[in-house]
């Protein structure tokens, strides 16, 4: 795909744009300096709107873009799963988490284990998510975009890494979470109208009455593409087994990185009240439901575009995270500027998002343990240097590490799951089972690790979503039992249920119910 003039200059413009209202919406007042709130939490200031977008920005990534668009083309909308699915535990977050860690007024998810089980699951939970989201998700993330790019120009892939990484840091280093969510606004709208533009180009390009007639052909003839849940010997039923997608450990995944994952709360985290951080969780679960018809229908309708010759039907069977890639050489100049800065939009807001994340649990959970009672501004200061430390750590990662895997996306999945189950059993019992310990969590956590392992390599066959649900049902049993066995925490520690909100405003409630309504369609329509 070559680009044009007006390509040029609509991506330029983008580009300058968003800088300079990342710089206009980092500014403080005269004589502020920044705080570590200002910059790891807004200044607890976002508001509703923002935080529902920025959810979005951050995570509609390469991974999910051109990730779910491959495997649309390898397995069909049963991928959709991990969008809609997401959309309820968003709601249930927002209702029964929310209330609890806004109510401990914390920066980060491991200090919410700080003051529930102690410094030693504090410090295991820093390392592990400092090094997943800088060794597996931001590494994925540049892989995945640099990839695409290296496609649609010719350019080699560590190159185009190198500018995505280095426009993210340019806009998001100063500002932190503020200029990240902010921006965001501007980054999901891009996201939302290039990928339809996307959708409607490859549903236009088959052998019918226009994108619409288009979309009825590939239903009439992929219908195997449109079953959301697979049945034994359907190919992709070992990614997603079935009614266990529905039944087992698709929702401890979803919970894991909705509910409990730094990268997506800390959107949470920063609003000026409960009220807007359960409105922004419920505005990004209502647009969850787009997800799936830019980034899934696309890939399905690259199966039958490359039997007809219109795209690389070889290089697709080979590696089918190229999908989106050459998708987007369907967009007439001018769009595909657009369609071009919509990529760039979801990959630097991921990247942002996700340096964000590094920095504020590095800073507020590991260095501010190590050098206590330092100046604001020098904490700030740690910040910036360990994300661009951290994004410099994953640009050599990325290309050796992900490059040996046929699907980016169910990489992530893979690595994330080995301790995803453990996560979803300590904060679960952290909220509400008194009488969990610190030695029941140490017990879930790495019983977690081992078990996967174990499951894994003993039992090759067992899908990857049941194998997730046995690991976090063991791993919780174990969990109550070994804390019924140890000395009991401290009153302090455990949280106090009686004494938090967990009512909802009439906006939330009216998005949850319109939400729930159309995801009961989608299912009874695809089943």
């Amino acid at each position: 795909m070559t680009l044009e003039t007006i390509d040029i200059i609509i991506i330029a413009g983008y580009a300058l744009a968003l800088l300079g209202i990342a710089i206009f919406v980092s500014r403080e007042p005269k004589g502020h300096k920044k705080n570590t709130e200002d910059y790891f939490l807004a200044g607890r200031a976002l508001p509703w709107w923002a935080i529902g977008a920025s959810l979005i920005a951050s995570n509609i990534s390469a991974e999910q873009i051109v990730g779910q668009s491959g495997q649309g083309f390898a397995i069909g909308v049963a991928i959709a799963a991990y969008e809609w699915q997401a959309a309820i535990v968003l709601l249930i977050v927002a209702k029964y988490f929310l209330p609890i860690f806004l109510k401990r007024k914390i920066y980060t998810m491991p200090q919410f284990l700080d003051q529930r089980f102690g410094h030693g699951v504090k410090n295991l939970m820093s390392v592990y998510w400092v090094a997943l989201y800088t060794a597996v998700n931001l590494t994925g993330v540049l892989w995945l975009g640099g990839l695409t790019i290296s496609t649609l120009t010719g350019g080699e892939v560590i190159y185009s890494m190198m500018a995505l990484a280095g426009f993210a840091a340019l806009y998001s280093l100063y500002g932190g979470l503020k200029a990240v969510a902010l921006t965001d606004i501007i980054q999901v709208v891009i996201l939302i109208i290039g990928g339809l533009a996307i959708t409607w180009f490859a549903l236009d390009a088959l052998p019918a009455d226009g994108a619409m007639g288009g979309f009825s052909y590939l239903m009439q003839e992929m219908p195997g593409h449109f079953e959301m849940i697979l049945e034994p010997g359907d190919n992709g039923y070992d990614a997603l087994p079935g009614i266990w997608t529905l039944l087992g450990g698709l929702w401890v995944l979803h919970f894991s990185y909705w509910g409990f994952n730094q990268y997506i709360i800390q959107r949470a985290l920063g609003a000026e009240s409960l009220g807007e951080a359960q409105k922004g969780l419920a505005f990004a679960s209502f647009l969850k439901l787009l997800v799936p018809f830019i980034v899934v229908i696309p890939g399905i309708a690259a199966v039958i575009l490359a039997q007809q010759g219109m795209l690389d039907g070889d290089v697709l069977a080979e590696r089918s995270d190229q999908t989106y890639g050459q998708l987007m050489g369907f967009a007439p100049a001018g769009l595909r500027g657009l369609v071009f800065a919509a990529l760039i939009a979801a990959v630097v807001s991921s990247l942002a998002s996700m340096m964000n994340s590094i920095s504020t649990i590095f800073t507020m959970d590991l260095y501010r343990s190590w050098r206590p009672e330092q100046a604001e501004q020098h904490y700030v200061t740690v910040g910036r240097l360990s994300a661009f430390g951290a994004m410099v750590l994953a640009l050599i990662l990325a290309e050796p590490f992900q490059g040996s895997f046929e699907s980016a996306f169910q990489t992530v999945q893979e690595y994330t799951g080995f301790i995803a189950p453990g996560v979803v059993v300590v904060f679960l019992l952290g909220f509400f089972d008194k009488r969990s310990n610190s030695t029941g969590a140490f017990t879930a956590l790495f019983g977690s690790v081992a078990l996967n392992f174990a499951l894994k390599f003993g039992a090759p066959d067992l899908e990857f979503i049941i194998r997730i649900w046995i690991v976090f049902v063991v791993s919780l049993i174990a969990a109550v039992v070994v804390s019924r066995f140890t000395p009991a925490p401290e009153e302090e520690q455990t949280v106090k249920l009686r004494d938090i909100a967990f009512a909802t405003s009439t906006l939330f409630n009216t998005l949850a119910a319109l939400t729930v309504a159309i995801l009961i369609g989608l299912y009874v329509w695809l089943w």
